[in-house]
């Protein structure tokens, strides 16, 4: 059976062809737009169309043998429904004058109830609330964690200055004793020039009396 006689099979509970062609184009239409979007049409009793993805593969050609590799893609797919799967198997039989396919249940086309509706809508909106919160948190907790490593890394710096400043005061404390050191020691420098002049004197007088031995 193809598209025009699907519509000749439907035309008289339709109420004509031209309604039963728009009819099958417009449901057509709904189930095609509705997979390519990524949603499951859903059918009771006659089974649910969806979107699957395939990952990239090797093939090979059925003609000459050849390993090919076949891109990443996405097939549409329709799972048949169990009523639909027992009338093909036989276990259960056509019924002769009602619709082969079980009818949807009441209310089931018209939607939720508003309360369902609502009740919906209002977990949707704690859902988002919470995940903006765990949001948040995580931003909180990076910009504390950039904080630390921060004042870790000043610290490290601050610590080789302190250690320079308490260096040099020592190095200062050396130099000022070295001073002192030499300071002491000059005094007892002139002092042993002092005393060089004593022994000239001695000499003097040696020459003196020599000289007088003589004149005797």
């Amino acid at each position: 059976m193809n598209k025009a006689q699907l519509v000749e099979a439907i035309a008289d509970k339709m109420g004509g062809r031209q309604q039963a062609a728009d009819a099958v184009d417009a449901v057509l239409d709904a189930i095609v737009r509705a997979v390519v979007a990524g949603d499951r049409v859903s059918v009771t009793g006659f089974g649910s169309f969806e979107k699957v993805d395939r990952p990239a593969r090797y093939a090979r050609n059925p003609q000459t043998g050849e390993r090919v590799r076949v891109k990443k893609t996405s097939v549409p797919r329709f799972r048949a429904g169990q009523g639909f799967k027992d009338l093909v198997s036989g276990s259960k039989k056509l019924p002769k004058n009602d619709i082969a396919v079980k009818k949807a249940p009441k209310g089931s086309l018209s939607g939720p109830p508003p309360t369902i509706a609502k009740a919906a809508g209002k977990k949707a909106a704690a859902k988002k609330t919470t995940a903006a919160a765990t949001k948040k948190a995580t931003a909180a907790k990076k910009t504390t964690g950039a904080a630390k490593k921060t004042t870790a890394a000043a610290t490290k710096k601050a610590t080789p200055a302190k250690t320079a400043a308490k260096k040099a005061p020592a190095k200062k404390a050396t130099a000022t004793t070295a001073k002192k050191a030499t300071a002491q020691k000059a005094p007892a420098k002139k002092a042993t020039a002092k005393k060089a002049p004593a022994k000239k004197s001695t000499a003097r007088k040696t020459t003196a009396k020599k000289a007088t031995a003589r004149k005797k």
